[in-house]
Parts: C-alpha cells; sequence; structure tokens
C-alpha cells in the first residue's frame, strides 16, 4: 500500500491558506489523499487520517487562529 508522507498533508493546509477544525482537516484529507490512505512521518508508520493528525496535533505542528488552526513553514522538518 501507497503511503503519503505527513509532510504532504501539511503542504496541503499550507497551499489551502484556511482555518482548519479537525473536521474540516479530515475531511480535506480523504478529499484529497482518499478515504484509503494511509501516511507516515520521521517516527510512525501505517497511520489512519485520524491517527496522522493525532500524531501532528501532539508534536505541536498546528498553530491556533482565529477560526481553528493551521501550520507553519517551519513547522515541517527538512529532512
Amino acid at each position: 500500500m501507497n503511503q503519503i508522507h505527513g509532510h504532504e498533508v501539511m503542504q496541503m493546509m499550507l497551499q489551502s491558506g484556511k482555518a482548519y477544525t479537525r473536521a474540516s482537516l479530515l475531511a480535506d484529507i480523504v478529499a484529497t489523499f482518499g478515504p484509503g490512505a494511509r501516511f507516515f512521518t520521521c517516527s510512525a508508520r501505517d497511520l489512519t487520517a485520524e491517527g496522522l493528525v493525532d500524531f501532528l496535533q501532539a508534536k505541536g505542528k498546528f498553530v491556533p487562529c482565529d477560526d481553528g488552526f493551521q501550520t507553519s513553514p517551519d513547522l515541517i522538518c527538512k529532512h
């Protein structure tokens, strides 16, 4: 199964330019990558969309904003 790096989700968030809630982020992930997509990060593998969102939140990858949260380019590791 093809796995998508969490950085791609963070890039999707940045490119959208919008604020997210958990539900709207999950909806955009499914719309962009498909309902069966699996994700990985530098330190985790085989995550569902929900698991990835939980992971990114726990790692401090979301920045609060007026209508929810977004991410920041400086929160995306460069390796």
